[in-house]
């Protein structure tokens, strides 16, 4: 056996011993280390494009409600934009903040008005004082 069939050898099973059993079973057939590689690669690289897909989904169809309390849903938002994040995406924090006004509820389109025209660069944590703020003030009203 020359050396690239031995390193290729190595290589192809030092893979199939990392995978589960079933995954074992599925995968031993391929010949070559490169030949499992590509064939896991394919089937994982498209279950994690298909994740990043439903993630942005979820962040672009998210829109907050009257029935709940704001802060709840600022925690779901958050919870989307650090799925975001953990995915690679990256949104930079003023694009974070316009996106949290603009999916505040219906009745809060007077003060979501006064964000978007007030607004100097305001940080996602100031927003959530602000937020926090106007929610305490409306449920003394």
């Amino acid at each position: 056996m020359n050396a690239w069939g031995h390193g290729d050898f190595l290589c192809r099973n030092y893979i199939l011993d990392g995978l589960s059993d079933t995954l074992y079973n599925a995968y031993s057939s391929a010949t070559t280390a490169r030949a499992l590689w590509q064939s896991l690669e394919k089937k994982y690289k498209t279950e994690d494009a298909d994740l990043k897909k439903f993630i942005v989904e979820k962040f672009l169809d998210f829109k907050m409600v009257d029935s709940k309390t704001v802060m709840n849903q600022v925690q779901e938002f958050q919870m989307i934009l650090h799925d975001l994040h953990a995915e690679g995406m990256k949104l930079n924090e003023s694009f974070q903040v316009a996106a949290m006004i603009e999916k505040l509820p219906p009745l809060w389109k007077d003060f979501k008005n006064y964000l978007k025209h007030k607004w100097k660069e305001m940080g996602l944590e100031d927003l959530i004082v602000r937020l926090r703020i106007e929610e305490d003030n409306r449920l003394l009203r």
